[in-house]
């Protein structure tokens, strides 16, 4: 009883401790390398449903009549707007090449990475607005999608990169991944109440689906950070500065939540990432190593998201 009160406390660091002993159980071990290449297309496969899955569950929970922007909304995007001019500007003076860019590529793409699509849901697990922060989960993905070509031509001047081409290849990817998903749970809510009833019956269902991803998630990125070839010393630079900004954007995001009233919903909006995404924008149009930034990043915030829900629950027992 003792393992299984922990496993549903800490649900999220046991997920990334399994997914990261997984991968190394199958990495290490020889024998397993057969089982191990049937394995991975499934999971490559097995992923983006979880991610749908997730999705439509949460949507299924969203009063869609209430969806619409919000002051806070508006807060937190000029803030990731500053955040990212800050980064920017600096970059753009200095010239960097080399190891320095794709440092520095790390950190641009840990803070125009969009909201992520399991923000909602850890966001209505922590009490908060579950359609207030789906509405900014769309708004933020749309944003990042005009910000990536504007943004990634100034740091790499190399980088060849048409801006309309890019708005709308980005554009689709985010249509695909959010529109579809939203689109069913309408519909099912609408026209299909027998089954919205049992979907919504079932207690934190979206969560516990998250928490399987990021099982994947974990294995995957372990995956990628060896397969990248870096030195120890350079991947820990990369995961410092990923901690560092992830941190400093929770931070942020609660303390300007502190003053107008969404705590919550401000520290997720700034601080919680689709990395999942900007790890596919850093294999697509930057040099592949700094997607090991955003992959760091997400074993950070869900770190801090499991803190956060077990301090959540702390308070609601006592």
């Amino acid at each position: 009883m003792k393992v299984l009160k922990f496993i549903k406390e800490w649900t999220l660091p046991v997920a990334i401790v399994v997914g990261a002993v997984i991968y190394l159980v199958f990495a290490f071990t020889p024998a397993l390398d057969g089982p191990g290449e049937f394995f991975e297309p499934i999971i490559d496969t097995i992923f983006p449903t979880f991610l749908f899955l997730v999705l439509f569950v949460t949507f299924c929970q969203v009063d869609f009549h209430a969806m619409r922007p919000q002051r806070w909304h508006l807060w937190v995007g000029v803030v990731q707007l500053l955040l990212l001019a800050a980064t920017v500007v600096p970059l753009i003076c200095l010239g960097l090449t080399g190891s320095h860019l794709v440092l520095a590529e790390c950190a641009l793409l840990c803070l125009i990475a969009p909201c992520a699509s399991a923000a909602p849901v850890v966001t209505a697990k922590l009490g908060g607005d579950l359609t207030g922060m789906t509405t900014y989960m769309f708004m933020s993905n749309f944003a990042a999608s005009l910000l990536i070509p504007l943004t990634f031509p100034l740091v790499d001047p190399r980088l060849d990169m048409p801006f309309l081409s890019a708005f709308l290849f980005i554009l689709w990817r985010v249509c695909s991944i959010l529109v579809l998903p939203m689109v069913l749970a309408f519909l099912v809510k609408h026209y299909m109440k027998w089954l919205h009833r049992r979907i919504v019956a079932i207690p934190d269902l979206s969560y516990y689906l998250w928490c399987c991803s990021i099982v994947i998630i974990s294995g995957t990125t372990l995956r990628n950070i060896v397969a990248s070839g870096a030195t120890g010393a350079f991947i820990a630079a990369i995961a410092v500065v990923s901690l560092v900004l992830c941190i400093a954007q929770f931070v942020l995001g609660r303390a300007m939540g502190r003053r107008t009233g969404q705590v919550i919903e401000m520290g997720q909006g700034l601080g919680q990432k689709n990395t999942a995404f900007a790890i596919w924008v850093a294999s697509a149009y930057l040099n592949p190593l700094s997607s090991v930034g955003p992959g760091c990043y997400i074993l950070w915030q869900n770190f801090i998201n499991a803190l956060e829900i077990h301090q959540h629950q702390k308070t609601i027992r006592n």
